[in-house]
């Protein structure tokens, strides 16, 4: 049975002017004849990749695409039609995305994290849309550096990220403090490994290194103030994550390390420098 979408083992059965035959007689692919390698005879094997050309005919070649059915691969947009996009996967016919499979607005000449699926039409097309199609038992554990592309952003539950471009993660909304965009590659820390495999991440660093980082923003963000921060820690954590782009808690940390460490003197309503 010749797969769309895979490498397929076949074996040479004709040979036309246009090219040879592979598969069986009831099942059976041309390989056009530029693609035809030196010597190969009736009955010989060969590996080639089966897609669908322009006039939506099953096709095989030799050459290897980027990315294959259910796999996950960066591909380089082309060119952006009334339709859709093409992305370039290696062969000559680009690989055309749906707009509704897209998550963002795609752009030509940008790179973007997208998988393989065959559409009801039966031919193949790329997807945006990749958690179905990212592996969830990774080799990482809790404390680990990874990086990773964000794929996409719910606002209920937060970034996903696709791991090495390959294992399924998110960040949770409550981490999301600094901003992160769809088709960003992120460097971030496992913090927790799922029962299924899944990673949990954050971008910010364990808490006592964080704090030193945060502790030197809110101080600079004193002196931008003129040495009086126009809020206290008993802010709304809405006032303080729009203006420190941090949590309350992290903010408490901070402004408590600068007053252990004697910089700062703090009241009802701000913070001012010593």
């Amino acid at each position: 049975m010749i797969e769309l979408g895979k490498l397929n083992t076949l074996k040479m059965i004709s040979k036309t002017e246009f090219g040879i035959y592979l598969g069986s007689k009831a099942q059976k692919v041309l390989l056009p004849k530029k693609q035809v390698p030196e010597g190969i005879n009736l009955g010989d094997s060969l590996e080639v990749f089966v897609y669908k050309d322009s006039s939506d005919r099953l096709i095989a070649t030799v050459n290897r695409p980027k990315v294959m059915l259910s796999q996950v691969a960066l591909l380089k947009c082309k060119e952006v039609g009334k339709i859709g996009a093409f992305m370039d996967w290696g062969l000559e016919k680009d690989l055309f995305m749906p707009f509704k499979e897209q998550t963002v607005k795609v752009k030509a000449g940008h790179d973007y994290l997208v998988s393989v699926y065959v559409d009801k039409s039966d031919r193949l097309c790329a997807t945006m849309k990749i958690y179905d199609y990212l592996e969830n038992q990774s080799p990482y554990e809790k404390d680990d550096r990874v990086t990773g592309y964000v794929y996409d952003i719910n606002p209920e539950f937060g970034a996903f990220v696709a791991v090495d471009n390959r294992y399924n993660a998110m960040i949770g909304r409550s981490e999301l403090f600094s901003t992160v965009k769809v088709g960003e590659n992120i460097s971030a820390r496992v913090t927790n490994v799922r029962e299924d495999g899944k990673l949990d991440l954050s971008i910010k660093q364990k808490a006592y290194i964080q704090m030193d980082t945060d502790a030197q923003l809110v101080m600079q963000a004193i002196e931008e103030f003129g040495g009086v921060l126009p809020f206290s820690d008993k802010a709304s954590p809405e006032v303080i994550k729009r203006e420190m782009n941090m949590s309350k808690n992290q903010f408490k940390r901070a402004v408590g390390r600068l007053l252990k460490e004697d910089k700062i003197i703090i009241g009802e309503k701000s913070i001012k420098k010593k």
